[in-house]
């Protein structure tokens, strides 16, 4: 799993001169070294550019937006920062002449009740509306901290912070996102149905291959193609193979081989790929170790061609910098009207079990025949604190529309095949009724991280409509 990527904002500290301004020094300088704390780096004005290298007169948006322009492919966020009231208007002409579309995160430091003179008092607490209503007139999007005054020094602001970062990144990795589909989807499957053409509308592109050309491009390379025997290497040090043939494990070699060139070739980031059945009555695998693979690289691949799945994943995969997983809601748990079993045959991630190892897919083995159905990656999910988003096209409406939520994946006994684990959900009867009276996919996207609320906010800003479960406070 790659490390997480730090992150770049531009920041940009209020002032208003009636007010102390000396804050704007010290608030500024807070500011900067709570943005480094969190490893990040901070693009600002310095107070050689303006007074405290704060933003109050226009001239002083200008400069600080030409320094925003300056570093725009770098920048994911823009942090307003209000150490006294602020000039509001300063702040948003900074932000619309910067020119930058990124989410912006709103932040006041609160007064001292034992230092409210005319020399100490700052009043952030009322500016923050100010600023708010302005970004609100002039149309830009913003987020808001849990509190609504906080010391950058504070621990509620540390997590703001965080969160505020996932949501940059999520918003920042789907720009212009190219996904590739797979394969045709399968014809049983008419739940995984999208449209391109809503995705379009946000700026998210669908490459298409037909598996014949896949297939084609497997027939044209050799066993001893550089390819193919590293991904047999990188297959045999991934997953445990005991009892699968040779002949088995060099399909999957160069399927994957394949599926990677085309990937590189065709500038797509993520994948979804066809299965059932054409793949193992026609190619004799199951893709599910080459996608499992993927997806525990950061490369989501879901299975069904389900384009909007893979999508999902890859949103909780920017956010918690950890492998996303594509399951069924599946089964009930005994009587546990919050409980689950989440299911897949699977190509889960490796980092979502307790052990796993190569096998066969049960569930069509007696229609395609055992011996072509190697390939899946079995074992029990492991337990812990998960994050669970599902985001599809309402083809009749026009919109993206989606849910997510928290949860847990728990250790309660389960004997059964496949990747499953059981899932506990706060109030999951309501979920349920909610999935199935808007017409949700079966699927869901899981991921072991708490990063809901992140993405909750982040399809905010690309015009997505989410419904967060059971219900945020605010």
């Amino acid at each position: 799993m790659a490390a997480q990527r730090k992150m770049t904002f531009g920041l940009v500290v209020g002032n208003r001169g009636f007010f102390p301004s000396h804050l704007a020094k010290t608030g500024r300088e807070e500011m900067i070294a709570a943005v480094e704390a969190a490893g990040d780096t901070a693009i600002v004005l310095g107070p050689a550019d303006s007074e405290h290298g704060a933003v109050e007169t226009y001239a002083e948006s200008q400069r600080c937006a030409e320094l925003f322009k300056k570093h725009a492919d770098e920048i994911d966020g823009i942090i307003v920062t209000l150490p006294n009231f602020g000039e509001e208007r300063g702040i948003v002409d900074a932000i619309r002449l910067s020119g930058l579309k990124v989410p912006v995160l709103v932040q006041a430091t609160p007064d001292r009740s034992d230092a409210m003179t005319i020399a100490t008092r700052r009043d952030s607490f009322c500016g923050k509306m100010s600023a708010c209503n302005n970004m609100m007139q002039y149309g830009i999007q913003y987020s808001l901290t849990t509190l609504h005054t906080e010391s950058p020094s504070s621990k509620e602001f540390k997590a703001d912070l965080e969160w505020f970062s996932a949501v940059c990144r999520i918003v920042k990795g789907l720009k212009n996102l190219r996904i590739g589909a797979i394969g045709a989807r399968p014809t049983a499957f008419n739940t995984v149905r999208y449209s391109e053409r809503i995705l379009e509308t946000s700026g998210i592109t669908i490459e298409t291959i037909d598996l014949s050309e896949i297939f084609g491009r497997i027939n044209k390379m050799k066993d001893t193609d550089d390819a193919a025997q590293a991904k047999l290497a990188a297959i045999k040090s991934y997953v445990t193979t005991a009892g699968i043939a040779e002949a088995a494990l060099m399909k999957m070699a160069k399927l994957g081989a394949v599926i990677d060139g085309w990937m590189k070739q065709a500038h797509v980031t993520i994948s979804a790929v066809q299965c059932w059945t054409s793949m193992e009555e026609f190619f004799g695998v199951v893709p599910c170790t080459i996608m499992s693979m993927m997806s525990d690289n950061l490369i989501p691949s879901a299975c069904e061609t389900d384009v909007a799945g893979t999508l999902s994943m890859y949103m909780l995969a920017l956010a918690s910098g950890t492998p996303s997983a594509l399951l069924d809601w599946n089964n009930n748990y005994g009587s546990h009207p919050d409980k689950c079993v989440c299911f897949h045959c699977s190509n889960l991630p490796k980092h979502f079990f307790k052990d796993v190892k190569m096998d066969y897919q049960a569930i069509i083995a007696g229609t395609v025949g055992k011996e072509n159905t190697f390939g899946t990656c079995v074992g029990r999910v492991k337990a812990g604190g998960m994050s669970y988003a599902r985001y599809s096209t309402d083809d009749r409406r026009g919109v993206i529309r989606g849910y997510t939520g928290a949860g847990q994946f728990t250790d309660d006994p389960l004997e059964t095949f496949g990747g499953a684990g059981v899932a506990e959900i706060p109030q999951l009867q309501k979920l349920l009724k909610y999935i199935c009276r808007e017409g949700f996919e079966h699927h869901v996207a899981a991921n072991f991280s708490d990063v809901s609320k992140s993405v909750h906010e982040a399809a905010r800003y690309l015009g997505w409509e989410s419904h967060y479960h059971p219900a945020l406070e605010d």
